[in-house]
């Protein structure tokens, strides 16, 4: 009885060292491992996917052609690895397009960017809401025309008695596939106005000329302009906001429309 009671206590003694030594390993196995969030959002106007690697992992969500993204995955550090490389490649061409180095202990890392005709661009920062104002900028994206000189994009209210609009203001000499300066102006109640006296609705339009002119760009395109269906994207106009609209053209007959591809 003597000789079990001793064999049982050095049996117990033996496991709680074991254990404490599995609890430690545990510990120290923890204590080197550490997640890097990665964060990815913007937009690819290419015709190629992009491919997403950390290190040799493959994202499982590639950026698709002619699309926004907006997505979150992460990188587990494990052991001694401090550092980890983010690749985009072009499935088509493997082409690499964007590298960047991850390191243990970086944080999060968020790339806002757009892809732009072979080129990898910063997403401009969006201004903050401010009450009573809307802030706007634009891409222009002239792929039916393929029209290559600036505009000017004009907000305007449009007045339905007597079909008639006013100018806002202008975003003058915007580059095409470039994104335009911000601007600023007051947020306006759409319903119960009048123009001349008269009880009107308004409608919140984006106008695009020729840069320096009141002659839409279109003219000479082929396509027409209609008053109230050919406008760039807009918010709503009375409420505050703050927006970067990336947008290209569209038709329907021969009257020019625009398509919103990205909003930010």
């Amino acid at each position: 009885m003597k000789t079990i009671k001793i064999s049982y206590t050095i049996l117990t003694s033996a496991f709680l060292l074991i254990l404490a030594a599995c609890n430690k390993g545990k510990d120290d196995f923890l204590y080197k491992e550490t997640i890097a969030p990665v964060m990815l959002k913007g937009y690819n106007s290419s015709n190629e996917t992009l491919e997403i690697k950390l290190d040799t992992f493959k994202i499982n969500y590639p950026l698709s052609p002619n699309s926004a993204f907006d997505l979150i995955d992460a990188y587990t550090f494990y052991g001694n690895t401090n550092k980890v490389k983010l690749s985009l490649t072009e499935t088509g061409t493997g082409k690499v397009v964007l590298e960047k180095e991850i390191k243990r202990g970086d944080g999060p890392t968020n790339l806002k960017f757009l892809y732009l005709n072979g080129k990898v661009n910063d997403l401009p920062e969006k201004p903050l809401v401010e009450q009573g104002k809307i802030k706007i900028s634009y891409l222009f994206m002239p792929t039916l025309t393929n029209y290559t000189a600036p505009v000017d994009i004009v907000l305007i209210k449009y007045y339905f008695t007597p079909k008639a609009f006013e100018e806002i203001i202008r975003i003058k000499n915007v580059k095409p596939y470039e994104c335009s300066e911000p601007v600023t102006i007051s947020s306006f109640p759409t319903s119960g106005q009048e123009y001349n006296g008269q009880p009107t609705s308004v409608l919140f339009k984006a106008y695009i000329y020729k840069a320096g002119t009141n002659e839409f760009y279109t003219e000479g395109t082929g396509y027409t302009w209609h008053a109230t269906s050919s406008s760039a994207p807009t918010p709503p106009a009375s409420v505050a906001s703050s927006n970067l609209y990336i947008f290209n053209e569209s038709t329907a007959g021969n009257s020019i429309r625009f398509t919103k591809l990205f909003e930010l």
